[in-house]
């Protein structure tokens, strides 16, 4: 049985311990996506633990004690920011007094982030591989900065990497220009994908807010099926980390006013998939969304 701890007692127990011995258990990371940005950079040079497994949403994600524990022995933690790992962040922070507490996301110049609310910025930055790999340049500079004997090492292999990941954003934008434009319109369960569009060159539509903690309702789920009516849109897709259902009711919202529309696959929003299924990497992951995502919206994919 999978034990939870609040919030609230979490931090009680973080206050009440004694300062972390010097060197720690290795490199703790909150989510895969960044835990693969990491084993990029540290290969097997120190232990890297990650949190939140494949298709774990990280804005729900609530820590065991033994994640806590493993936080509390960690040479340095990994953690996005952004809010994206919803209220355990409060545990981070709270952490950071006592043991580095990288917030990868938040080292990027304001200006290229999307702000969608008072102090509050989108936080999927990875959905634009441009982007991601700035994170992860500056990710690499910072445990380089922490763990000396590998500086010039991670450094080098970060570089490598960011390599791969301008070749993989280039491949993404020959992709999506085999979208016709007048189908160039995503729809998805949660904000998760306005990078994605602003980045290349698609418009973003979703049923949930950038958090899937976000409340919504039927007048929703009827702005989408007017909007898969009104554009006369074919492909909607599901995400990984989300239940399907809500998006097939949307489906057969807008079938019964007319509309020839399907749900065209799944994509990795928040999560790697799991060993085997192809997008258990950022790469993979991201070559996996945009196969389903040009082969849906060309309207490939079988009803």
């Amino acid at each position: 049985m999978r034990r939870i701890w609040g919030v609230g007692w979490v931090l009680l127990l973080l206050s009440c311990s004694a300062p972390m011995p010097q060197g720690g258990e290795g490199i703790v990371v909150t989510t895969g996506i960044l835990g693969d940005a990491v084993r990029q950079i540290v290969h097997n040079d120190v232990p890297v633990r990650v949190l939140m497994g494949p298709g774990v949403d990280p804005h729900l994600f609530k820590p065991t004690p033994q994640d806590v524990e493993s936080l509390q022995r960690a040479a340095c933690v990994v953690a996005h920011g952004l809010r994206l790992e919803g209220k355990m962040e409060d545990i981070l922070r709270a952490l950071a007094r006592r043991v580095p507490v990288v917030f990868a996301a938040e080292r990027l110049p304001g200006e290229l982030l999307r702000l969608v609310g008072p102090q509050t910025y989108d936080p999927h930055l990875w959905q634009s591989v441009r982007l991601w790999r700035m994170v992860v340049e500056q990710l690499a500079d910072t445990l380089a900065v922490l763990f000396p004997q590998w500086g010039e090492l991670w450094r080098k292999r970060a570089r490598q990497y960011g390599r791969r990941l301008e070749n993989l954003d280039a491949w993404v934008r020959e992709q999506v220009a085999q979208i016709p434009p007048q189908r160039r319109l995503l729809i998805t369960m949660h904000d998760a994908f306005a990078y994605f569009g602003r980045e290349y060159g698609l418009r973003t539509v979703a049923l949930q807010g950038i958090s899937t903690t976000t409340e919504f309702g039927l007048r929703d789920m009827i702005r989408i099926a007017d909007t898969i009516v009104a554009r006369k849109v074919s492909a909607v897709f599901v995400e990984s980390t989300i239940p399907p259902r809500l998006m097939e009711n949307v489906v057969q919202m807008a079938r019964l006013r007319g509309a020839s529309v399907r749900i065209a696959g799944q994509l990795y929003s928040d999560a790697l998939g799991a060993v085997g299924s192809g997008a258990e990497t950022y790469e993979g992951m991201i070559r996996a969304n945009v196969e389903s995502i040009v082969r849906g919206l060309r309207g490939e994919m079988l009803p």
